[in-house]
């Protein structure tokens, strides 16, 4: 990100955060930029471990609370999937996650502006969808060659 990115980012993080009563810290920026720059939906260990890279003094319970902060903030959410693991995920924009059972891994795929996912119980309104689609993603869903077995 060049500078003026930089600053616009830090200004937006700085004014959600005290909107919601939490401080612009350093770690909580960096737990951000970790969330950001991969948007692999990480565990809260996955994001402690990559974020020790870089801040080598940033503790485990320090990660979790930065990330209930920005979770608090709306700049972060909370993703379940199963009985897993919590991740978290930058991506504020309406989206499905496709989550491969074989491999693990989570991918965003957004849903189109004002689209609706079926009838609603009458007056309803909906603030936004938590959509979780299980399956195999397209490496795993491949036909595997069969294992020839050893040879003799």
């Amino acid at each position: 990100m060049n500078p003026v990115g930089e600053i616009k980012e830090s200004g937006r993080l700085s004014e959600r955060l005290s909107a919601s009563g939490f401080r612009f810290t350093p770690q909580r920026r960096h737990v951000y930029d970790v969330l950001a720059q991969r948007r692999d939906h990480p565990t809260a260990e996955e994001v402690f471990l990559r974020a020790k890279q870089a801040m080598p003094e940033i503790s485990l319970a320090t990660v979790y609370n930065c990330l209930a902060a920005l979770t608090q903030s709306g700049l972060v959410r909370q993703v379940q999937l199963q009985r897993g693991a919590t991740r978290f995920c930058s991506n504020m924009q309406d989206h499905c996650h496709y989550h491969c059972e074989v491999c693990g891994a989570v991918f965003d795929v957004p849903l189109s502006a004002g689209s609706s996912l079926g009838a609603h119980p009458k007056g309803f309104q909906v603030d936004h969808y938590d959509i979780a689609v299980h399956g195999r993603c397209a490496n795993c869903a491949r036909p595997r060659k069969p294992d020839p077995g050893p040879t003799r």
